[in-house]
């Protein structure tokens, strides 16, 4: 796998494209451009090193569209939105959501140079954790990962995979909001995740059935 990141470049209008690519390539970083989130899905590797350089506004799929199927597909590539439309609304939601920074078109070059370091910073970071870090690459089989967890890991764990936020589990097992939340984040540590999403994701790859609930 090539440890070389490249700066991927999703945006409808060719000459934005044309324009990001030179002043990313400027500053001597390798980048590839896409004219939609579909052709930019039909090549894309998650083993890639890099960041996502993605319009808010597009035909047939959008950004924040992109944004939440990559998400649903376990991938963390880092993005940084570009938009002539964007509102607050959408840019609070996209960083929400994990967007590194939400840039206004006409962009100022080093605004947007300063964003897409700090999205490599981050791809680089996460990568480079060691491998007990790293989802599916926690020590043991799942199934072993999955026994080691503590009863009241084993109910959240649950309701969290059928797609309960917080909250509810919280008022479902009678318990705070922050004890679910230390819960939930131990159990992630033990899977090496960092979300719910890859779990979901560790779980499908599993080759046998894994049982997690309560006994």
């Amino acid at each position: 796998m090539s440890t070389e990141q490249t700066v991927f470049i999703v945006d409808d209008d060719e000459a934005y494209r044309d324009s990001v690519k030179e002043l990313v390539n400027s500053v001597g970083t390798s980048a590839a451009t896409y004219g939609s989130a579909l052709e930019f899905l039909e090549t894309f590797d998650p083993e890639r090193p890099g960041c996502l350089v993605l319009d808010v506004r597009m035909m047939r799929m959008s950004g924040i569209a992109l944004q939440t199927k990559l998400a649903t597909m376990g991938a963390r590539l880092p993005i940084v939105f570009i938009s002539g439309h964007g509102d607050i609304e959408m840019a609070v939601k996209a960083i929400k959501d994990g967007a590194v920074d939400f840039v206004q078109k006409p962009y100022r070059e080093q605004q947007l140079l300063d964003a897409i370091d700090e999205a490599l910073r981050r791809d680089a970071a996460w990568r480079n954790k060691p491998a007990h870090a790293v989802p599916g690459k926690q020590g043991g089989s799942l199934t072993g990962r999955v026994a080691a967890l503590t009863q009241r890991e084993r109910e959240i764990m649950a309701l969290a995979l059928d797609g309960l936020p917080n909250k509810l589990i919280a008022k479902q097992l009678s318990l705070s909001h922050r004890t679910v939340e230390h819960h939930r984040s131990r159990l992630l540590e033990k899977f090496g995740v960092g979300s719910i999403v890859e779990l979901m994701r560790l779980m499908r790859e599993e080759s046998g059935p894994v049982d997690f609930q309560v006994k």
